[in-house]
């Protein structure tokens, strides 16, 4: 998993978190959000104000990890070719604008129907061994990005072969080599048409061109344009149906789905430089150490392909005897023009063994000329696949449905399990939110539960507290009260009791003369103006009752007062 990956998942999973612990009322960070609007300045928490900071903290905290996390997913991770992996430039033509088969390839147009290709692996199935290629595409041309070789029995990277959904947008192309040993090769000229037409014209004379029943076969073209005229050479590529179906069926049991099924002699005779008349021998390219494919150029053009073999006995004298019959062919046909000269496409062991043989049965000097390296064939490969119609290969169309089906299929149960995964995710986070929630809330109710014995003590306690402040506080304001009246009261008055109510309220009544009545007036207003020790009056100047007075006989009268006493200010 590279780093974007990571990356994504997780701005993904932040998203999803910040949506369950909203949710879940774990945690809201709209009040985070509003503060550092404020912070940000006053058009920012004008706007925060104006779209709510809910919807702020879903676009922002949700939406926008969510969608930039699901983008970083979606893109295609592309390392940078090393200098040993530079960017190959040898593309083929389109099947039907291919132009002489000379010099070095050009590039070529998009074919009608040809897939919009980002990537490609091209699979070389080896007797021990298979190697794959993987080429990007940029400039018009396709990079190599990696490239692998495993053993028999080893898994292919499904990273690099399997597809995505991400293969939707950003089209891979999956191509194997099938192995030559199963094919055969007939050329045929025809005249100068579309595809199709040509496509048409070769099956009305495929039972000639095929060594095996039609309906046992699977069947391709590949169209090399005349340089003038209004001919093009078409070579027929012929397989047994058993054989490509035994293949696939190989390809599938090592996860490799392949879109198109190619022959690299293809591209191989493209890239060979082809300057005068002559046979071109490609070792090798037939399947066998000794066995080789002859092509046979004459007038800028394709002629004939044929197998040699070299004979375990007299070998030279064996490559002269089949070249000499392919020669008298082409001279009945009315090709063969001139005698031939000799190139040898080869490198290495394949060359120092070719060329002896060559040079000795033909007597006279072969032509070696470098073939193109594995990478850079299976690049060229890769372009002229991207480049054709997708039917201009050798897959049968019901494996390719089928291919894509599983494809399709494949696709949705991912996408099913991928919600169902980010679902699990986000109740997972939710209930993890929710349970943390729980425990402290339940802690909260433990501490309130333990506080709450100790407040109530506490109360207790501080009623008690007043209870005795109060007591405190009567007792001096009683003795306060009794020597205010000891103090003022006339002799001439008599007290016949006095009262402390509501712990405020202080009651007097007596008896006095009719003609003291006046004196009562003025003991009640000295009483109510009477001042402590510290300066503060003892009783409240604006609660006082005015002094009752009923008259009991002609020489007595009853009267009775009450006062507030001043407690909240005098004795707290």
């Amino acid at each position: 998993m590279n780093a974007k990956r990571v990356t994504g998942w997780l701005l993904v999973f932040i998203g999803v978190a910040i949506l369950a612990l909203k949710l879940g009322h774990a945690y809201d960070p709209a009040p985070t959000i509003t503060k550092w609007s404020v912070k940000a300045g006053p058009s920012v928490a004008h706007f925060v104000k104006t779209a709510s900071p809910d919807m702020v903290v879903y676009i922002v905290l949700v939406g926008l990890p969510i969608a930039i996390g699901g983008l970083l997913l979606s893109g295609v991770s592309k390392s940078a070719p090393d200098s040993a992996s530079s960017s190959v430039q040898l593309v083929s033509k389109p099947l039907e604008a291919q132009e002489a088969p000379a010099l070095a390839l050009n590039r070529g147009k998009r074919a009608k129907g040809a897939r919009q290709v980002q990537s490609a692996n091209v699979l070389q199935v080896a007797p021990h061994a298979r190697h794959i290629w993987q080429f990007d595409a940029r400039n018009g041309g396709f990079s190599l990005n990696r490239e692998q070789t495993t053993q028999n029995g080893e898994s292919l990277p499904s990273g690099v072969v399997g597809k995505n959904w991400r293969s939707l947008f950003q089209k891979k192309l999956n191509i194997a080599w099938l192995p030559p040993e199963h094919v055969f090769l007939r050329v045929a000229q025809f005249p100068a048409s579309e595809f199709q037409e040509t496509v048409s014209m070769v099956e009305l004379q495929l039972e000639k061109l095929s060594p095996f029943p039609v309906a046992q076969i699977v069947w391709s073209i590949h169209v090399l344009q005349h340089t003038s005229g209004n001919m093009q050479t078409v070579i027929v590529i012929v397989a047994a149906r058993n054989k490509v179906e035994e293949f696939l069926g190989q390809l599938e049991g090592q996860g490799y789905l392949a879109d198109a099924l190619e022959l690299p002699i293809l591209d191989q005779l493209q890239a060979t430089p082809v300057r005068e008349d002559g046979v071109w021998i490609y070792p090798e390219s037939t399947g066998g150490p000794h066995s080789a494919l002859a092509a046979w150029w004459y007038g800028g053009v394709l002629q004939n392909l044929d197998f040699l073999s070299i004979p375990s006995t007299d070998r030279s004298t064996g490559l002269r005897e089949q070249l000499t019959q392919m020669a008298w062919a082409g001279e009945l046909e009315g090709w063969l023009s001139a005698p031939p000269s000799f190139h040898l496409v080869a490198s290495g062991p394949a060359a120092q063994e070719w060329e002896p043989l060559l040079r000795q049965g033909m007597e006279q000097p072969v032509e070696i000329i470098e073939p193109l390296p594995a990478p850079r064939l299976a690049a060229a490969t890769a372009q002229r696949a991207a480049l054709s119609p997708p039917n201009a290969n050798l897959l049968p169309p019901e494996f390719s449905t089928r291919y894509h089906q599983q494809f399709v299929d494949r696709l949705w149960m991912r996408s099913l399990f991928a919600i169902a995964g980010i679902y699990t995710i986000g109740v997972a986070i939710y209930l993890i939110a929710l349970g943390f929630a729980n425990y402290r809330t339940s802690r909260v109710e433990q501490q309130v539960a333990d506080l709450g014995r100790s407040y109530t003590n506490a109360l207790q306690l501080d009623k008690k507290l007043s209870i005795l402040k109060e007591r405190q506080d009567l007792k001096y304001a009683a003795l306060d009260c009794y020597r205010a009246v000891a103090e003022l009261m006339p002799e001439t008055l008599t007290l016949e009791g006095c009262n402390f109510s509501d712990g405020r309220r202080f009651t007097l009544n007596g008896k006095a003369p009719p003609d003291q009545v006046q004196q009562l007036y003025t003991f009640e207003s000295e009483l109510r103006k009477y001042p402590l020790p510290n300066g503060q009056q003892l009783f409240d100047a604006f609660k006082t009752e005015i002094p009752t007075i009923r008259k009991i006989n002609e020489t007595t009268v009853n009267w009775s007062m009450g006062l507030e006493l001043k407690r909240s200010e005098t004795y707290r």
